[in-house]
């Protein structure tokens, strides 16, 4: 299985559990890691047969910035959702990081690893 990666996408949404994080907007960082077969798209050199990573960034811009999630982990569970169902990808490694939520830290979040189903480990 390949990799297609898309790295430091950045967005801002509305994160977090206190009442000042519920009034702004704050920059949250993706990176995700897709695990998809890129020997048809290679062969071919169609996008049509290749995980478009620019539709895959569209729709999380679009999904995350209008989202109001209180937890980062909800968040990335809804996004590897997304990309799980929407998009030809068995698996998907995303790294979601709230930039500079704690003093002294370059940043701060979670890293998810989701299959389809039909593609989980036994």
């Amino acid at each position: 299985m390949d990799t297609v990666y898309l790295n430091n996408l950045c967005i801002d949404t509305v994160i977090g559990i206190y009442d000042w994080e519920r009034r702004i907007k704050q920059t949250v960082y993706l990176d995700l890691e897709m695990a998809t077969d890129v020997a048809k798209a290679a062969s071919s050199d169609n996008i049509q047969d290749a995980c478009d990573y620019k539709a895959v960034a569209k729709r999380l811009i679009e999904f995350v910035s209008n989202s109001e999630f209180l937890l980062i982990e909800t968040l990335a569970e809804q996004i590897a959702q997304i990309v799980l169902n929407e998009f030809d990808v068995s698996w998907l490694r995303l790294k979601v990081d709230k930039g500079g939520a704690v003093r002294g830290a370059q940043g701060v979040g979670v890293i998810i690893e989701r299959f389809r189903p039909e593609f989980s480990r036994l």
